[in-house]
């Protein structure tokens, strides 16, 4: 994770579609889209659903419950392609296994009667999924066995959906890179950067020795309750109980 990206506008992107590949006439049927800026969810978002002109795959169906009915009176794709383009230009795109989305997008963009450049042309992407596998070797890097590891809570999702998951992936995103950024990473735009001397404060050599508060039973009780709590999350040894 690199300092730019602390302070550049995020979107955090998934879709769903009627099938597996753009090159068998699969189409997209809903995006969701959420917006960070600094590493903050800024609550902008973007959420359609689509009218693919075409049968939804069953299988497609009981991944996402989408079904060709509610996409009836659905705009199509090319009634959103502007809004859509306007939403994610100029940003990061954060996107778990994204081939698989950017693909579809850039089928989209090619089939409009203007065709648009591939989504590379305006977005940097960010794949999750390539980072995951890069941070976790050999373990499982699903969305749901991410949010496991990180205990990001994904207890109401029974089934996919565009809008949900990127709200899901923009949490677990923010933990795999890292949480918040350090006092001394680039200051964001119209803040002065913040300096050493601002951050580590000396204690001069005459101040009288801190008070020590002693924390309570129940207070302590509270506190190893909360590493298990990390501990099963992880699936594996915490290490503030070493």
């Amino acid at each position: 994770m690199n300092k730019r990206a602390a302070n550049s506008r995020i979107v955090v992107l998934d879709t769903e579609t009627t099938g597996l590949s753009p090159e068998q006439g699969h189409r997209i049927i809903e995006i969701g889209c959420v917006e960070l800026v600094n590493r903050r969810l800024t609550g902008n978002r973007f959420h359609v659903y689509i009218n693919p002109e075409r049968v939804i795959d069953a299988g497609a169906i009981e991944v996402h419950g989408i079904t060709n009915e509610f996409l009836e009176d659905k705009p199509r794709f090319a009634g959103v392609a502007e809004d859509f383009l306007a939403f994610v230009d100029g940003a990061e795109l954060v996107i778990h296994n994204a081939p698989f989305d950017v693909g579809f997008i850039n089928h989209e963009f090619a089939l409009l009667a203007d065709p648009l450049a591939p989504i590379t042309r305006y977005c940097e992407v960010f794949d999750t999924l390539a980072f995951a596998r890069q941070k976790h070797p050999g373990q499982r890097n699903s969305l749901d066995a991410l949010c496991k590891r990180y205990g990001v809570d994904n207890s109401h999702r029974e089934l996919h959906g565009a809008l949900l998951d990127a709200e899901i992936l923009a949490d677990v995103y923010l933990l795999m890179t890292g949480g918040q950024f350090s006092l001394l990473d680039e200051a964001s735009e119209g803040q002065a950067a913040v300096t050493e001397s601002q951050v580590i404060q000396r204690i001069a050599a005459d101040r009288p020795p801190l008070k020590v508060i002693a924390c309570a039973a129940e207070e302590l009780e509270a506190h190893q309750q909360r590493l298990a709590a990390i501990e099963k999350a992880a699936g594996g040894t915490c290490l503030w109980n070493q």
